[in-house]
């Protein structure tokens, strides 16, 4: 126990943090800025590379500019790279850019710091948004100390695990309907080489808190593990994580997909919709992917709740929300934006121009209810609005959290944590060490935080 006298302050802790984001970029150069800075008519916006994000991008010219004579100039990043660029720009509050894609994990520390512009009192001049129709998960995720909201929802989502039915079928196997991690490992096992080159099942392995971290934490947590205690005392050298994370390397390195340690989100969902695995464990938002018209695996896959061991749940609870960095000189005209993207018209207009399924869903209840959408989300869309519901950000374990969340830990630090944590999994994964020399090393990492928190 570190005495208190050698705690530093919460003001020095603050700097520290906001330097701590921004630190990664200071050594780098970033290529694709979206122009000069906003101003006029126009806007920037800086944004994550995912499918829905990229469809936004293509429709934004010829629906959103054409009817409001805004221009949106678009900086599209790969997760890792634009969560620093964003760290970067709105902690030095810079403004270059006016709105960008930002988590529930970052807007409440980004609120807190004076980063973000509030958006009740454009809610408030602006009932046909219908803010009651977003989810109340997702509200309350993007709302501050302060109990204004500073972030709207694109899309939310929790995690599910997704299997070729098809593969099960012709091997004679079931999912069972709350399968458990020891159930998942037995299949994966059988299923490797049901076809030719297949392996039983993609888990990410990219280094990254919001990579390889976030369905890890998942398999911690339901093994019975968390990266801090009540007390804030570091977790990460305790028998529950030991067995999870051998568990998970375990699992990656026997049925797992080939290049797992440069594996994440976007490389599985290639190896699902490419028929190179036949199970799939990450967030339900890759559902619309899979089952988009043209996708070789559409209505082959089957879809199950997060596996389970020692907890009633274990999917996470995650939104990309859009936030307006408060030195944004064009607010209104990114308000504008952000409510239109957000928009039940904007749902709409995927629908029709793209496919129901493809629907940045997981935020408005209205979505859920339209007629469309249900017919063409049938596979997927009960299962991923049950896995939203019930998520436990405030108790997604077995013992108490000093800090709220399940893929993450709410504090500013977990930024870097999480960030080195990862680098040392995914070296395990690759071979390079043994899980007990990267918990080992993760463990003296998570008690420099601790120390900073005891007491509090």
């Amino acid at each position: 126990m570190r005495t208190q006298s050698r705690r530093r302050p919460r003001a020095t802790l603050a700097a520290a943090a906001a330097g701590t984001l921004i630190a990664p970029l200071l050594s780098g150069c970033w290529v694709g800025a979206g122009g000069a800075g906003s101003g006029g008519d126009a806007i920037n916006v800086l944004m994550v590379n995912n499918t829905q994000m990229v469809e936004l991008q293509k429709l934004t010219a010829a629906h959103f500019t054409k009817e409001t004579g805004i221009k949106v100039n678009f900086t599209v990043l790969p997760e890792n790279d634009v969560r620093d660029k964003i760290s970067q720009d709105f902690a030095n509050q810079a403004g270059q850019y006016d709105v960008a894609t930002l988590s529930n994990y970052e807007i409440p520390i980004y609120a807190r710091n004076g980063w973000l512009h509030e958006m009740d009192s454009y809610v408030k001049k602006d009932p046909g948004y219908d803010e009651q129709d977003v989810l109340k998960p997702m509200r309350q995720s993007l709302t501050g100390d302060d109990g204004k909201l500073y972030g709207q929802p694109f899309y939310g989502e929790s995690s599910f695990l997704m299997y070729r039915k098809d593969v099960f079928a012709a091997k004679g196997l079931t999912m069972p309907a709350k399968p458990t991690w020891q159930q998942v490992a037995d299949l994966a096992a059988r299923l490797d080489g049901a076809e030719p080159g297949m392996k039983g099942i993609c888990l990410r392995g990219l280094p990254g808190w919001g990579e390889v971290m976030a369905p890890l934490t998942t398999v911690v947590n339901t093994f019975g593990g968390t990266w801090f205690d009540k007390d804030w005392k570091a977790r990460l050298d305790s028998p529950e994580w030991k067995q999870a994370v051998n568990f998970y390397v375990g699992l990656v390195r026997e049925h797992g997909e080939s290049g797992a340690p440069q594996a994440g989100f976007a490389e599985c969902l290639n190896n699902m919709t490419q028929g190179k695995v036949a199970m799939w464990y990450d967030a339900t938002s890759a559902a619309g992917s899979l089952e988009a018209s043209g996708s070789p695996v559409k209505g082959k896959i089957g879809y199950a709740p997060a596996p389970v061991e020692k907890t009633e749940s274990s999917g996470w609870l995650y939104t990309w929300a859009w936030g307006i960095q408060d030195a944004s000189r064009n607010p209104d005209n990114a308000w504008k934006f952000v409510s239109w993207a957000s928009s039940k018209e904007y749902e709409e207009l995927v629908g029709e121009e793209i496919g129901w399924s493809n629907v940045p869903a997981g935020k408005r209840a209205s979505t859920y209810a339209h007629p469309d959408y249900r017919a063409e989300a049938a596979a997927f869309q009960e299962t991923t609005r049950q896995a939203i519901e019930g998520a436990r950000p405030d108790d997604p374990g077995v013992q108490p959290r000093p800090a709220p969340g399940i893929q993450f830990v709410g504090i500013p630090e977990f930024t870097d944590l999480g960030t080195k944590v990862s680098q040392e999994i995914s070296a395990a994964i690759a071979g390079r060490q043994s899980v007990d020399a990267a918990l080992r090393k993760s463990q003296q990492l998570a008690e420099e935080i601790a120390e900073e928190y005891e007491g509090r």
